[in-house]
């Protein structure tokens, strides 16, 4: 069953009409902290500095929201606004985003060198296949692969962020493409970027359908059931990693297609994800 939001089949969810608002959003809340939290315990980060984390997501976000406001946004109105006292208020104003550029710059063009290899006719076959590419021989080599897709960063960074992915393999000097999906190896600082980046998508696509006339709602919809045969798990999780992954490349191609320089005003990001979510075997939703 194709469902919007948060319905499941054989399994009403939709919140008792009794609940007030506020319950409501502290259960959705609490369900979305919970695989965050678990994260943070274990990479080590403590309740107190998370605790600054959302102090300092209150603040910003009231100031980003101020601007769309007749109103003039002040510490003071903040203050208000969130409930922190102004002098904490202006301290997490002025506190650095911590954001980790060098990790999003190299996740993203990994996937630009994959999806140049996989798409542009010079390294594919006549069946439309990537090829197997020279390392560095040629204007269809895997070093002009990556000087085309990567900018400036080096053949040799590529290659090494590839083969920790599992993406190429290499024999004689000549580079096959083995996995079309990048998706980070043993760097797990670059796996959390993605965990920020995602998520962040995902829910501020569901704020934007919250507010946003019928016509302007974005894509939002997944199909579950909480009554799927033990036997069918795997046999559904193959297919639909198989379709997902289809889809997936045939958007990339036609992404490709219309791309326009980076530098250019009329450059537009737009993503499109897809996940698969299996409930824990204890009957946990986590």
């Amino acid at each position: 069953m194709l469902i919007a939001l948060d319905l499941l089949r054989f399994g009403n969810i939709i919140p008792n009409m009794s609940e007030t608002l506020n319950n409501i959003l502290n259960k959705s809340a609490l369900k979305i902290l919970r695989p965050l939290v678990r994260v943070m315990l274990r990479n080590g980060v403590s309740s107190g500095s998370f605790e600054e984390l959302v102090r300092k997501a209150y603040v910003d976000e009231a100031f980003s929201l101020g601007k769309n406001s007749k109103s003039k946004t002040t510490i003071s109105s903040v203050s208000a606004q969130t409930g922190l006292s102004r002098k904490e208020v202006k301290r997490l104003r002025e506190l650095e985003e911590n954001h980790n550029a060098d990790i999003e710059q190299k996740y993203n063009r990994a996937v630009r060198v994959i999806s140049g290899w996989v798409n542009e006719k010079n390294y594919t076959d006549e069946n439309g296949d990537a090829k197997v590419l020279p390392l560095d021989s040629s204007n269809e080599s895997f070093s002009a692969l990556v000087k085309q897709f990567s900018g400036d960063i080096p053949t040799k960074a590529m290659l090494d962020l590839l083969i920790t992915a599992e993406c190429v393999k290499v024999t004689d000097n000549k580079v096959q493409l083995i996995k079309h999906a990048y998706v980070p190896g043993k760097d797990s600082a670059e796996v959390i970027n993605i965990l920020g980046a995602d998520t962040n998508e995902l829910i501020n696509t569901i704020d934007h359908n919250l507010t946003a006339q019928e016509s302007d709602k974005r894509y939002q919809r997944k199909v579950s059931t909480a009554v799927l045969n033990k036997d069918a798990v795997e046999e559904f999780k193959k297919l639909s990693n198989n379709q997902a992954q289809a889809l997936l490349e045939n958007l990339d191609a036609w992404i490709s297609q219309n791309e326009v320089d980076p530098d250019d005003d009329n450059a537009q990001y737009v993503s499109l994800g897809i996940y698969y979510y299996e409930q824990e075997s204890s009957g946990e939703i986590r």
